[in-house]
């Protein structure tokens, strides 16, 4: 994803948190709260793994996309924009992920 369309997205979700949850999907998962949110973004990961192990190329991009779109719901409501993510796979490219793992092991 490129950051226009990651800013543009996480600039309707953030907005969608005025909206009345009846006039917005995402406003309805806010109103649910994180439990509920984050439960959607468990959903999405398992149908983002059928696709994946049954080999559907067009599945696999579609249940992806909703598995990030979900990711970015879940994000807005805590608060984190996007770029946060972004600035962590920056941090971590280039590493080793075994490096990555055991530095994560230290802490």
């Amino acid at each position: 994803m490129s950051n226009d369309i990651l800013n543009a997205l996480h600039a309707v979700l953030e907005a969608r948190k005025q909206a009345a949850p009846e006039s917005s999907y995402v406003a309805s998962l806010y109103a649910k709260g994180r439990p509920t949110i984050a439960k959607k973004v468990g959903e999405e990961a398992a149908e983002t793994i059928i696709a994946a192990i049954q080999g559907d190329h067009d599945a696999l991009v579609y249940e992806t996309a909703d598995l990030w779109f979900h990711s970015l719901v879940l994000l807005a409501e805590a608060g984190i924009p996007p770029q946060a993510v972004l600035d962590e796979l920056a941090r971590r490219f280039g590493l080793s992920g075994h490096a990555e793992k055991a530095a994560r092991a230290k802490s």
